[in-house]
C-alpha cells in the first residue's frame, strides 16, 4: 500500500507545478482545462489530476513579452482515483495541504521559441518552497479561443514533497512531470 500511495502522491506533486502562458485578459475554461502530474513508482508511471485550480492569463503572440500567467492549484484537490491515497497525499509527508493549501506559479517573462512555441519563466512554489523554472509552452488559437499546452519536469525533493520514509527516491522517483492543457477565451 505504501508503494502505491507514494506513486500516487508523486503524480499529485507533479501536477501541482502547473505553468502556462495566458491569453490577453482571457477567461480560463476550467471544464476544458487540465493539470496532471506523472511520477514513477517502482519504475511504473502514475498519473493524478488536480480538480481545482484558478488562472489569470494575458497573452498576445505578437507581443509575448507583454504577457503574463498566474496559477493557483488547490493541492487538496489532487485525485489519484482512490480516496485513501488522496488522503495520504494531502498529509504532512506529501503536500501538507492543511499548512500549504495551494501551489502557485507566477510568470516573470515570456519569450518566443520559434513558431507557436514559447518559453515561460516564472516562480513555482509548492509546500512553501520556490524555484525559478522555464516552461516550454505551445500556443494554438482558434477564433477567440487560445490553448496552452506544456509539460514541466521537476524534482519533488526540491519542494520537500515526500518526506520521512518517502524521502528515499528508490521507490518513488524524484522526477515528476507536470502537464497542463489550458483553454482560454478572450473576454
Amino acid at each position: 500500500m505504501k508503494v502505491s500511495f507514494y506513486r500516487y502522491m508523486l503524480a499529485a506533486f507533479a501536477a501541482a507545478s502547473l505553468t502556462a502562458a495566458g491569453s490577453a485578459l482571457a477567461q480560463v475554461d476550467a471544464g476544458k482545462s487540465s493539470v496532471t502530474a506523472t511520477s514513477k513508482q517502482m519504475n511504473v508511471p502514475v498519473e493524478g489530476k488536480f480538480g481545482k485550480f484558478t488562472a489569470q492569463v494575458k497573452f498576445d503572440p505578437a507581443k509575448p513579452a507583454d504577457g503574463s500567467a498566474q496559477f493557483s492549484i488547490d493541492v487538496g484537490s489532487y485525485d489519484l482515483g482512490d480516496e485513501s491515497y488522496n488522503d495520504q497525499v494531502r498529509g504532512k509527508d506529501w503536500f501538507d495541504a492543511k499548512t500549504y493549501p495551494t501551489a502557485t506559479f507566477v510568470s516573470s517573462a515570456i519569450a518566443p521559441a520559434g513558431g507557436n512555441q514559447f518559453k515561460v519563466t516564472g516562480k513555482l512554489t509548492i509546500k512553501g518552497k520556490s524555484q525559478t523554472v522555464v516552461v516550454p509552452v505551445t500556443v494554438a488559437q482558434q477564433g477567440a479561443t487560445q490553448t496552452f499546452d506544456g509539460s514541466l519536469p521537476i524534482k519533488r525533493s526540491q519542494f520537500d514533497i515526500g518526506t520521512g520514509e518517502w524521502k528515499d527516491t528508490s521507490v518513488v522517483a524524484d522526477d515528476v512531470v507536470i502537464k497542463f492543457h489550458i483553454v482560454a477565451a478572450h473576454k
